[in-house]
């Protein structure tokens, strides 16, 4: 940590400036950041933190990664928009790179857009059109706990009331089921399903890891009933999990992904499986202004290189081990779900989740709970042992901080 008072309130005027001219969609911002290296960030007066939320999963290969910078730099000194009548080199060579590093076949397509909603958006549409290939098929199935994004497609596959219910009516055909009960999907799965859209594992539900064959159970019922499986990799894609896709070896037909395949410029991709589903959307049937942009794609194939190169997908499994085990040492913590750095936690009882985040926010540690008594783990991937050890050493005082707090509240 700094020198400076790390239990002193925020002083910064970009706090108010941003109360008095922001949307209040996200609700007041906890702090003001101003730099970031690696898996640190200081706030404008200057007080350090250990992120271990990595903006979401997003900050795949940390912050302000020395070649992530000259390689954003130099591409923004030579071509950052073209408009899609146009090809760029970065656009091509990323959508061959995705398509090598999912291991689809040849005919398959890689669609880039600007966000994981945007991806989403794009599946919601695939899945209408191959269900009206298929006769008008109309259904599509997704899963209780599900977050698929906000705009209106994506949201209608987020099963999640608070968010549904206040845009109402949303686009039809979606039906939730329970999620990793591979019984229930044999039985809503029909020749009226044009697609079922499932993450691998559902991050803002907590970190929810479904049995490890429910993935494959999906792939053979949706081949049977000639349905659509997409695969939403948003938060799991492009090494989260310790290995490039989390549904590696399923082969859906087609998968989305975003967060962290940008290193932190946004960016997504909608990825489709061979000629058949790739030629569902035809010229003029879908599109994006910025999507593919070579700027975006010069910083995701830099990411890419990074993630390769210096060993990211190994480090995510061996630190992902690492808190595993060392949080279930900790007094108060009763589990944890792990899927590389991808990392619930449940508190018992007499902990709150949403203290221990303001807790650990002053003593140094950016964390996230996604309810009542559990908090998601979603730190750059370039995090070190060391960091870890320096979290998981002083989460028992922050644990007993909050407790004593509410002694003498």
């Amino acid at each position: 940590m700094t020198d400076t008072d790390q239990n002193a309130q925020p002083r910064s005027e970009t706090l108010e400036t941003y109360a008095s001219s922001y949307a209040g969609v996200f609700g007041p911002p906890r702090l003001a950041l101003a730099r970031g290296e690696g898996s640190r960030v200081w706030d404008e007066d200057g007080r350090e933190y250990l992120d271990l939320l990595g903006g979401i999963a997003v900050n795949s290969v940390g912050h302000a990664h020395p070649r992530w910078v000259e390689a954003v730099s130099r591409q923004a000194g030579v071509l950052v928009h073209v408009s899609n009548f146009f090809a760029t080199r970065p656009q091509a060579d990323l959508a061959q790179r995705l398509l090598s590093l999912a291991g689809m076949p040849a005919g398959s397509a890689a669609f880039l857009v600007n966000s994981g909603t945007e991806a989403l958006e794009a599946a919601f549409k695939l899945a209408r059109r191959h269900g009206q290939e298929k006769g008008g098929r109309h259904e599509i199935i997704a899963f209780s706990g599900a977050f698929h994004g906000r705009t209106m497609g994506a949201l209608a596959l987020t099963s999640k009331a608070a968010y549904r219910e206040p845009f109402e009516p949303l686009p039809g055909g979606v039906r939730h089921i329970p999620y990793g009960d591979a019984a229930a999907a044999a039985d809503a799965v029909t020749e009226r399903t044009a697609a079922v859209v499932v993450e691998p594992v559902q991050g803002e539900a907590g970190v929810v890891l479904p049995d490890a064959q429910f993935l494959r159970s999906l792939r053979r019922i949706t081949r049977e009933a000639g349905a659509l499986l997409i695969v939403d990799e948003v938060q799991t894609g492009i090494g989260r999990t310790g290995q490039w896709l989390a549904s590696a070896g399923v082969e859906p037909d087609a998968v989305t992904l975003a967060k962290g395949l940008g290193g932190g410029f946004p960016i997504g991709a909608l990825l489709t499986r061979g000629a058949e589903v790739s030629s569902l959307l035809g010229p003029g049937q879908h599109g994006t202004t910025f999507g593919g942009n070579p700027l975006a794609a010069a910083a995701a194939l830099e990411t890419l290189s990074i993630l390769d190169e210096e060993g990211l997908l190994e480090n995510a499994r061996l630190r992902g081990e690492q808190l595993e085990h060392g949080l279930m040492r900790v007094p108060g913590v009763v589990a944890v779900r792990q899927a590389g750095l991808l990392v619930g936690m449940d508190l018992s009882e007499e902990f709150d989740a949403p203290a221990l985040v303001a807790e650990a926010q002053r003593a140094g540690f950016i964390l996230n709970a996604t309810g009542p008594k559990t908090l998601r783990l979603a730190p750059p991937l370039v995090i070190t042992e060391r960091q870890i050890d320096h979290f998981l050493t002083s989460l028992p005082t922050l644990l007993a901080a909050q407790t004593a707090s509410e002694r003498t509240s």
